[in-house]
């Protein structure tokens, strides 16, 4: 798709037809990023995503722990999973 960029200020921007915006799944925030002459605009990532698989995967190895993983006696008798 062609389009033109527009004077905001002293800077530039692109007006974003509303079906690409949907179909990138893009919202008020995104990251810009220059990859060779393009610019590439992606849907910006939550802080903390990810985080939850890599502790997942942390506990199930146990690598990279200071201690060890032992039960409690809250674990065993409180905890209600």
């Amino acid at each position: 798709m062609k389009t033109k960029l527009v004077r905001i200020g002293n800077s530039r921007g692109v007006r974003l037809p509303k079906v690409l915006i949907e179909q990138a799944g893009l919202d008020e925030d995104v990251q810009l990023e220059v990859q060779g002459s393009s610019l590439v605009i992606r849907p910006l990532a939550s802080t903390r995503a990810g985080w939850a698989q890599a502790a997942a995967a942390l506990a199930a190895t146990e690598e990279g722990l200071l201690d060890a993983v032992r039960p409690t006696t809250f674990d065993q008798d409180e905890w209600t999973w």
